[in-house]
């Protein structure tokens, strides 16, 4: 079973004011495990950034100028997520501006029915309680601590950990069989431990998203926190 966990910034909160996405993430899950592959795109919203945008993701018009237009990446996004349900905190949002950058393009819109609604799985298995997703890491001991402004790939790596969470831990669709889980419960712990990979993985940023990273960063001047931590 593959799951995309994804995230977009956009202008503001209405596309049918002129709001547009300016960045989408996407982490991609097989059977409730992170593969290490995901999906990460800045765009050029074709208009100027609002301030209030810009104090929450700080993607200013001078960074996006040079970012392709959504008509240029919408195809490979597309392939990307295939027909995979699409895990989405607070989905609503996130697809409404999916279906309408999708929709200006007259390319098929995104059912609702593929999205997983992190946030109403919140409210329902916390009523009550803070359902942000900074509050949901405090809550299962994520650490956010790099999470000083949204970004879309960051708060995509950081929603997968706290889905899995929610759903019971990763790997939760074995199936195991009641002698099978009795048997499970008998394996020593140090029977269980992982070693070390033999060959790591490889590094998942590419040259042109350090680049990207190093020019946002940049942007932002000598006074901002990402640059006195760097």
């Amino acid at each position: 079973m593959r799951e995309i966990v994804l995230d977009t910034e956009t202008t503001g909160f209405d596309p049918k004011s002129g709001d547009r996405i300016v960045e989408i993430g996407a982490v991609e899950l097989m059977r409730h495990m992170p593969t290490g592959n995901t999906y990460h795109q800045y765009i050029n919203p074709e208009r100027s950034m609002p301030d209030d945008a810009f104090q929450v993701h700080g993607l200013g018009d001078d960074f996006l100028r040079d970012k392709p237009v959504f008509k240029a990446i919408a195809q490979d996004f597309v392939d990307f997520i295939g027909d995979s349900k699409l895990v989405i905190h607070n989905a609503a949002f996130d697809m409404k501006f999916l279906n309408a950058e999708l929709g200006w393009l007259g390319m098929p819109e995104l059912v609702w029915e593929r999205a997983i609604d992190t946030l109403a799985i919140a409210r329902k298995k916390f009523p009550g309680s803070p359902a942000s997703l900074d509050a949901l890491c405090r809550r299962y001991g994520i650490n956010n601590s790099a999470r000083t402004l949204h970004g879309a790939l960051l708060d995509s790596e950081i929603l997968a950990e706290v889905y899995l969470e929610m759903i019971g831990g990763r790997q939760p669709d074995f199936g195991l069989s009641e002698s099978e889980s009795q048997r499970e419960t008998t394996v020593s712990a140090s029977s269980e431990r992982v070693g070390p990979r033999p060959i790591p993985l490889p590094q998942r940023l590419t040259d042109a998203e350090k680049s990207a990273h190093d020019a946002f960063v940049g942007a932002m001047g000598e006074t901002s926190v990402w640059s006195r931590l760097s």
